[in-house]
C-alpha cells in the first residue's frame, strides 16, 4: 500500500502539463475534486465504463494521460450532468469528457470503443450540417461508416412503427452561427 502512495506522488509531481491542459480546455478546475465518489454514484453509463467517472478527475490529477484518453469512459459519458449536478466542487465531468475526447483525437490515440468515436464523429457532423441531430441520416451515415449494417435492424424498424424515427430532416433558423461555431473550433484545433 506504501508503494502505491509513494508511486501516485511521484506521478503527480512529474506531470502537471496535463492537468492544466484538460482544465484549460474544459474550463474545469479538476485539481478541487477530492475523490467523494458523488459523480461515480450517479453515472447512468458507469455500469459500461472500463474506469468510473471519478477515476477519471484522479487520472488527470496524476498526469496519467494514456491511461485516461485511451479508456471507454471518455467516449461513453452521454452528458446528462448528473455528475455535475451531485459533485459537491461543481466540477462537470462532461466538460473534462468533452476535452479529453478531443485531446484523444488531436493526439491519435487509440480509442477503447472504435464505434462510439464513429458515431462522435457522426453526431458532430449532423449538427454541423443541420443544427440538429437528425436520427435517421445520422444512423444512416454511422452505420455506412462502420460496416455494421443489420445488427439493430429489428430494432430500427420498431422505433418507426412507432413513429420515433423522423424521416424528413428539420433545419434550425440560426444555421449561421452553427457554422460559425464549427468554424471557429476547427481553426482553434
Amino acid at each position: 500500500m506504501a508503494d502505491a502512495v509513494v508511486e501516485e506522488r511521484v506521478l503527480v509531481s512529474d506531470d502537471r502539463t496535463f492537468l492544466s491542459e484538460i482544465e484549460e480546455l474544459s474550463g474545469q478546475n479538476i485539481k478541487s475534486c477530492y475523490q467523494c465518489g458523488e459523480c461515480t454514484g450517479g453515472c447512468p453509463v458507469a455500469y459500461a465504463a472500463d474506469i468510473m467517472p471519478n477515476q477519471v478527475t484522479r487520472l488527470v490529477q496524476l498526469g496519467m494521460d494514456k491511461q485516461v484518453l485511451r479508456s471507454s469512459m471518455i467516449w461513453l459519458c452521454v452528458g446528462c450532468e448528473t455528475c455535475a449536478t451531485r459533485c459537491p466542487r461543481g466540477i462537470e465531468i462532461s466538460r473534462v469528457n468533452d476535452a479529453l475526447r478531443e485531446t484523444a483525437i488531436k493526439r491519435g490515440e487509440a480509442v477503447a470503443e472504435p464505434g462510439i468515436k464513429t458515431f462522435h464523429e457522426t453526431f458532430l457532423r449532423s449538427v454541423e450540417r443541420m443544427g440538429r441531430v437528425h436520427e435517421v441520416s445520422m444512423l444512416g451515415e454511422y452505420k455506412l461508416r462502420s460496416l455494421d449494417l443489420f445488427s439493430d435492424l429489428f430494432l430500427g424498424a420498431k422505433m418507426f412503427l412507432k413513429g420515433k424515427l423522423v424521416l424528413v430532416p428539420k433545419w434550425i433558423k440560426g444555421m449561421s452561427e452553427i457554422k460559425t461555431i464549427f468554424a471557429k473550433t476547427k481553426r482553434d484545433a
